[in-house]
Protein backbone atom coordinates (compact mmCIF):
# COMPACT_ATOMS: atom_id res chain seq x y z
CA UNK A 1 0.00 0.00 0.00
CA UNK A 2 1.48 3.25 -1.53
CA UNK A 3 -0.74 6.37 -1.35
CA UNK A 4 -0.35 9.94 -1.85
CA UNK A 5 -3.06 11.39 -0.59
CA UNK A 6 -4.64 14.86 -0.20
CA UNK A 7 -7.14 13.09 3.13
CA UNK A 8 -7.11 12.35 6.09
CA UNK A 9 -4.87 9.81 6.80
CA UNK A 10 -6.72 6.38 7.93
CA UNK A 11 -4.30 5.28 10.90
CA UNK A 12 -6.50 2.06 11.37
CA UNK A 13 -6.56 1.32 7.66
CA UNK A 14 -2.70 1.45 7.08
CA UNK A 15 -2.58 -1.08 10.19
CA UNK A 16 -4.81 -3.18 9.03
CA UNK A 17 -3.24 -3.62 5.98
CA UNK A 18 0.00 -4.67 7.56
CA UNK A 19 -1.35 -7.80 9.19
CA UNK A 20 -0.47 -10.96 8.44
CA UNK A 21 -1.09 -13.96 10.65
CA UNK A 22 2.49 -14.92 10.42
CA UNK A 23 3.40 -11.71 11.65
CA UNK A 24 4.35 -11.42 15.37
CA UNK A 25 5.21 -7.17 15.05
CA UNK A 26 3.60 -4.39 13.91
CA UNK A 27 5.28 -1.36 14.06
CA UNK A 28 2.96 2.32 12.75
CA UNK A 29 5.28 5.16 12.62
CA UNK A 30 3.15 8.38 12.36
CA UNK A 31 5.08 11.58 11.80
CA UNK A 32 2.63 14.55 13.00
CA UNK A 33 2.40 18.09 11.62
CA UNK A 34 3.95 20.66 15.06
CA UNK A 35 2.60 23.63 16.31
CA UNK A 36 5.74 25.10 17.37
CA UNK A 37 9.05 24.43 16.08
CA UNK A 38 12.71 25.60 16.33
CA UNK A 39 13.69 28.11 13.47
CA UNK A 40 17.30 30.09 13.56
CA UNK A 41 17.32 29.25 17.35
CA UNK A 42 13.46 30.80 17.90
CA UNK A 43 10.57 29.07 18.81
CA UNK A 44 8.18 29.75 15.61
CA UNK A 45 4.25 28.41 15.33
CA UNK A 46 3.46 26.79 12.80
CA UNK A 47 -0.08 27.77 10.92
CA UNK A 48 0.00 24.84 8.81
CA UNK A 49 2.37 22.69 6.37
CA UNK A 50 1.74 22.21 2.81
CA UNK A 51 3.52 19.23 0.70
CA UNK A 52 3.98 19.09 -3.04
CA UNK A 53 5.39 15.79 -4.45
CA UNK A 54 6.36 14.87 -8.13
CA UNK A 55 4.02 12.14 -7.65
CA UNK A 56 4.61 9.32 -10.18
CA UNK A 57 8.43 9.84 -9.10
CA UNK A 58 7.68 9.71 -5.73
CA UNK A 59 5.51 6.38 -5.91
CA UNK A 60 7.98 4.67 -7.81
CA UNK A 61 10.69 5.22 -5.50
CA UNK A 62 8.43 4.35 -2.69
CA UNK A 63 8.28 1.16 -4.71
CA UNK A 64 11.34 0.58 -4.49
CA UNK A 65 12.42 1.52 -0.92
CA UNK A 66 9.58 -1.42 0.13
CA UNK A 67 11.54 -3.56 -2.46
CA UNK A 68 14.70 -3.02 -0.61
CA UNK A 69 13.38 -3.00 3.14
CA UNK A 70 12.06 -6.60 1.92
CA UNK A 71 15.97 -7.50 1.27
CA UNK A 72 17.14 -6.51 4.36
CA UNK A 73 14.53 -7.79 7.01
CA UNK A 74 11.63 -10.31 6.65
CA UNK A 75 9.02 -7.77 5.80
CA UNK A 76 5.81 -9.19 5.22
CA UNK A 77 3.64 -6.46 4.22
CA UNK A 78 4.29 -2.64 4.25
CA UNK A 79 2.40 0.79 4.29
CA UNK A 80 3.68 4.05 3.20
CA UNK A 81 0.49 6.92 3.24
CA UNK A 82 1.85 10.54 2.20
CA UNK A 83 -0.03 13.20 2.96
CA UNK A 84 -0.01 15.89 0.21
CA UNK A 85 -1.43 19.75 0.43
CA UNK A 86 -2.17 21.41 3.85
CA UNK A 87 -2.03 19.76 7.06
CA UNK A 88 -2.69 21.49 9.60
CA UNK A 89 -0.75 21.10 13.36
CA UNK A 90 -1.41 17.84 15.12
CA UNK A 91 -2.65 15.79 11.80
CA UNK A 92 -0.68 13.56 10.54
CA UNK A 93 1.50 13.90 7.78
CA UNK A 94 3.19 10.60 6.91
CA UNK A 95 2.13 7.03 8.16
CA UNK A 96 4.93 3.88 7.91
CA UNK A 97 3.88 0.22 8.70
CA UNK A 98 5.31 -2.84 8.75
CA UNK A 99 5.24 -5.87 9.66
CA UNK A 100 7.61 -8.57 10.37
CA UNK A 101 7.77 -12.34 12.31
CA UNK A 102 9.68 -10.04 15.21
CA UNK A 103 10.04 -6.84 16.82
CA UNK A 104 13.27 -5.78 16.35
CA UNK A 105 12.96 -6.10 12.45
CA UNK A 106 9.64 -4.14 12.23
CA UNK A 107 11.33 -1.44 14.15
CA UNK A 108 14.53 -1.53 12.24
CA UNK A 109 12.77 -1.76 8.92
CA UNK A 110 10.16 1.31 9.71
CA UNK A 111 12.66 3.46 11.17
CA UNK A 112 15.05 2.68 8.15
CA UNK A 113 11.95 3.55 5.88
CA UNK A 114 11.23 6.73 7.33
CA UNK A 115 14.09 8.13 7.59
CA UNK A 116 14.93 6.69 3.92
CA UNK A 117 12.02 9.05 2.44
CA UNK A 118 12.32 11.83 3.84
CA UNK A 119 15.43 12.19 2.31
CA UNK A 120 15.25 10.67 -1.21
CA UNK A 121 11.68 10.93 -2.11
CA UNK A 122 10.78 13.76 -4.32
CA UNK A 123 7.73 14.79 -1.34
CA UNK A 124 8.61 18.70 -0.46
CA UNK A 125 7.25 21.01 2.61
CA UNK A 126 6.62 24.18 2.98
CA UNK A 127 6.01 24.81 6.45
CA UNK A 128 3.80 28.16 6.97
CA UNK A 129 4.65 29.93 10.16
CA UNK A 130 2.21 32.62 12.38
CA UNK A 131 5.26 35.09 12.67
CA UNK A 132 7.34 34.87 9.39
CA UNK A 133 5.53 33.46 6.82
CA UNK A 134 6.35 30.81 4.52
CA UNK A 135 9.69 28.43 4.21
CA UNK A 136 10.64 25.93 1.97
CA UNK A 137 11.87 22.54 4.44
CA UNK A 138 14.56 20.21 3.32
CA UNK A 139 15.17 17.53 5.78
CA UNK A 140 18.99 17.31 4.90
CA UNK A 141 19.03 21.27 5.82
CA UNK A 142 19.50 20.91 9.39
CA UNK A 143 16.22 20.38 10.70
CA UNK A 144 16.02 16.38 10.11
CA UNK A 145 18.08 14.51 13.07
CA UNK A 146 17.36 10.87 12.04
CA UNK A 147 21.04 10.07 11.73
CA UNK A 148 20.53 7.66 8.54
CA UNK A 149 22.86 5.79 7.07
CA UNK A 150 21.10 6.15 3.86
CA UNK A 151 21.15 10.31 4.15
CA UNK A 152 21.61 11.93 1.02
CA UNK A 153 23.62 15.03 1.02
CA UNK A 154 22.60 18.60 1.28
CA UNK A 155 20.22 19.71 -1.77
CA UNK A 156 21.77 22.54 -3.71
CA UNK A 157 19.55 25.84 -3.12
CA UNK A 158 16.64 26.63 -4.30
CA UNK A 159 14.54 24.08 -2.47
CA UNK A 160 10.67 22.77 -3.67
CA UNK A 161 9.20 21.43 -6.00
CA UNK A 162 9.26 23.50 -8.78
CA UNK A 163 13.17 23.89 -8.70
CA UNK A 164 13.51 20.21 -8.71
CA UNK A 165 11.24 19.82 -11.78
CA UNK A 166 13.18 22.78 -13.65
CA UNK A 167 16.53 20.90 -13.01
CA UNK A 168 18.22 23.25 -10.73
Amino acid sequence: MIVLTEQPIDLNQVLEHVTAPECGAEVLFVGTTRQFTQLDGQTVETDHLNYEAYGEMAKHQLELLVVQASERWPVKRVAIVHRLGRVEPEEASVAVAVSTPHRSEAFEAAKWLIDTLKHEIPIWKQEHYVQNGAQWIHPTSGSCRCNSESASPAPKQPVGPRAAQSGQ
